[in-house]
C-alpha cells in the first residue's frame, strides 16, 4: 500500500513584505514564533517576488505555477476567471486524493470553501481580531482534516498586514512608544492631502493622527499579532500528531507600501517593498536536519511546482515556473530577470535585474509620476531617484526587452499581452485615463461620512493637546 501523502498547510497572507519580517533580518521583532518555526526542518527563499501586483494576478500566479501572459490575469478588478488551460494545485491534489479547503479566499475554487466572521472594518468599529477570527475557523477544519484518511491542502489567507492596520492591544503599542497626536508632527499631512484615498484613512487613523511612523508601526504590530496567532496552528499540528507529514508553506501575495514613493499604506507601485514577498517551506518528513536560506531570485510562479516535488507528484503540466530545488542544485537555469506588471490603481508595466529597474506607465496615473522610470537597485536601493534621464541607453536595453519578452509570451500562449487586454476596466471607466488629472478625481476610496465624523473628533482632540 503507498504511503499517504503529506498535508499542505498553506500560509498565503496578503500584503505581508518581506522585508518587515525578523524572519528575513528586520530589526525589530515581528516574527518570532514564525522565525523558530523555520529555524528547523526548513527552507527558506530570501528572495522571493511577486512580479504583477496585486492581489488576483499574485494568487492566480502562486496556485498554477503560471506568469500572468499564462494566466490571462493582471487587474485587481480582472474580468472573467483565469484562463481555462491553466490547472490549480488544489485541482492537482484532489485528483491525487486530496481534501482541498480554503480560508478566506474563493478565486479559484476549492472542494470547500470557509470563510471567516468579518473583525475589521474602522476606527469606531475597535481594534481588529482578524487572525483570531481566523483560527476560530480554522482550528476545528484542521481538526476534521485530520480525524479523515485523506490528506488535505488547508489555504489561509491572513487579512492582518493589509489595511485597516488595527492591532489589539498589547501590539499596536509593541513598535512605538512616541506622541501618535504630537501637533509639531506634521508627516501625515500629504497622506491626508492626497484626494483620492484621504477618506479611507480617515475611517481607521485614530482621529487627529499626525505622525506617520505611528501608521508604520501598526503594519508591524499587525505582523506581529497574526505571528502569535499563527504559534497556536504551529502548534496545533503538534497536538494533532500530524507536524511530521504536513508541508507548512508560508508566503504572500504581493508587498506593501507604506510611507515609500507616495502611495500611502496600500500595496501598488512597481518598488520593491511592493514587490519583495516571503517564501518559506517546513517539511520535517523530507527536510528532517536541513535548515537552508537561498539567495536565488524565484518568483510565484515557482511555488506550485516546487511543492509537486515534495510531495512526489509527477504531472504533464509545461510551468512557467520552476522547481527551486532543481534550481538551487544547479538542474535549471535562474531566472534573475523578470517582466513586472500592475494594475490597482495604476497601469505600469516594466523589467526588473538585480541592478536595474525600469517602469513605464501605460496611462496616466493619479500621482503624477513620470511616464519612463529608471532605478539603480545596488546605488538607490529605495528607489528614491529616477535616473531615467541619465541612461537613456539603459532605458532603452530594458524596453527593447519588455517588447520581446511580450512577443515571445504573446507567441507562445496565442494572445495578446493581458496589461494591454484584460486591464482595459481596471480603473473603472472602461477606457485609458487621458490625464493624472483625470486619474487623481476619479479614484477614491473611502467612506466620507464617517471620515468626516472622525475628522470633526480628530479636531476635537488636537485642542486638547
Amino acid at each position: 500500500m503507498p504511503a499517504k501523502k503529506p498535508n499542505i498547510l498553506f500560509f498565503g497572507v496578503d500584503s505581508l513584505r518581506r522585508d518587515r519580517m525578523s524572519l528575513y533580518g528586520y530589526n525589530k521583532l515581528t516574527t518570532p514564533h514564525i522565525d523558530r518555526y523555520f529555524s528547523t526542518d526548513s527552507v527558506i527563499f530570501n528572495q522571493m517576488f511577486s512580479p504583477s501586483i496585486p492581489t488576483t494576478p499574485g494568487y492566480a500566479s502562486m496556485l498554477t505555477g503560471m506568469d500572468c501572459f499564462s494566466t490571462d490575469v493582471v487587474a485587481l478588478r480582472h474580468q472573467g476567471k483565469v484562463a481555462p488551460h491553466c490547472k490549480t494545485l488544489q485541482q492537482v491534489l484532489r485528483e491525487a486524493g486530496y481534501n482541498t479547503v480554503s480560508i478566506n479566499y474563493d478565486q479559484t475554487p476549492f472542494e470547500r470553501h470557509l470563510q471567516a466572521k468579518v473583525t475589521w472594518g474602522s476606527w469606531e468599529q475597535g481594534r481588529s481580531r482578524k487572525a483570531e477570527s481566523l483560527n476560530e475557523v480554522a482550528i476545528p477544519e484542521l481538526e476534521r482534516l485530520a480525524a479523515d484518511d485523506k490528506p488535505f491542502f488547508l489555504f489561509l489567507r491572513h487579512m492582518d498586514p493589509h489595511s485597516p492596520y488595527l492591532a489589539p492591544e498589547p501590539f499596536e503599542r509593541m513598535f512605538y512608544t512616541g506622541n501618535e497626536f504630537d501637533p509639531n508632527n506634521k508627516t501625515l499631512e500629504p497622506v491626508y492631502a492626497f484626494k483620492p484615498f484621504c477618506d479611507y484613512f480617515r475611517t481607521w487613523f485614530p482621529p487627529g493622527c499626525t505622525d506617520a511612523e505611528y501608521i508604520c508601526a501598526q503594519y508591524d504590530a499587525e505582523i506581529a499579532y497574526m505571528d502569535a496567532c499563527m504559534s497556536i496552528l504551529f502548534n496545533k499540528l503538534e497536538a494533532l500528531g500530524i507536524a511530521e507529514d504536513t508541508i507548512v508553506v508560508l508566503t504572500s501575495d504581493h508587498g506593501e507600501t507604506l510611507y515609500e514613493h507616495d502611495c500611502y499604506f496600500d500595496h501598488h507601485g512597481l518598488y520593491e517593498c511592493t514587490l519583495k514577498v516571503p517564501f518559506a517551506v517546513k517539511y520535517p518528513r523530507k527536510l528532517k536536519g536541513v535548515t537552508k536560506r537561498y539567495d536565488n531570485i524565484c518568483q510565484l510562479k515557482d511555488i506550485m511546482p516546487t511543492l509537486l516535488y515534495l510531495i512526489g507528484i509527477e504531472t504533464d503540466i509545461k510551468f512557467d515556473g520552476r522547481n527551486l530545488f532543481d534550481v538551487v542544485a544547479g538542474k535549471a537555469p535562474e531566472e534573475p530577470e523578470m517582466y513586472i506588471t500592475e494594475a490597482t490603481w495604476m497601469r505600469k508595466h516594466g523589467w526588473r535585474t538585480p541592478e536595474w529597474k525600469l517602469i513605464l506607465a501605460l496611462e496616466p496615473d493619479f500621482h503624477y509620476k513620470p511616464p519612463v522610470e529608471l532605478y539603480n537597485l545596488i546605488m538607490d536601493p529605495g528607489e528614491n531617484h529616477n535616473v531615467a534621464d541619465q541612461y537613456p541607453e539603459i532605458v532603452k536595453l530594458y524596453t527593447d526587452k519588455i517588447h520581446a519578452h511580450i512577443e515571445k509570451r504573446t507567441a507562445e500562449t496565442g494572445r495578446e499581452a493581458p496589461i494591454y487586454t484584460n486591464a482595459t476596466k481596471w480603473n473603472g471607466i472602461g477606457r485609458p485615463f487621458a490625464s493624472s488629472d483625470e486619474a487623481y478625481k476619479t479614484l477614491h476610496i473611502g467612506d466620507p461620512e464617517t471620515a468626516k465624523r472622525l475628522q470633526e473628533l480628530g479636531e476635537k482632540r488636537k485642542a486638547q493637546n
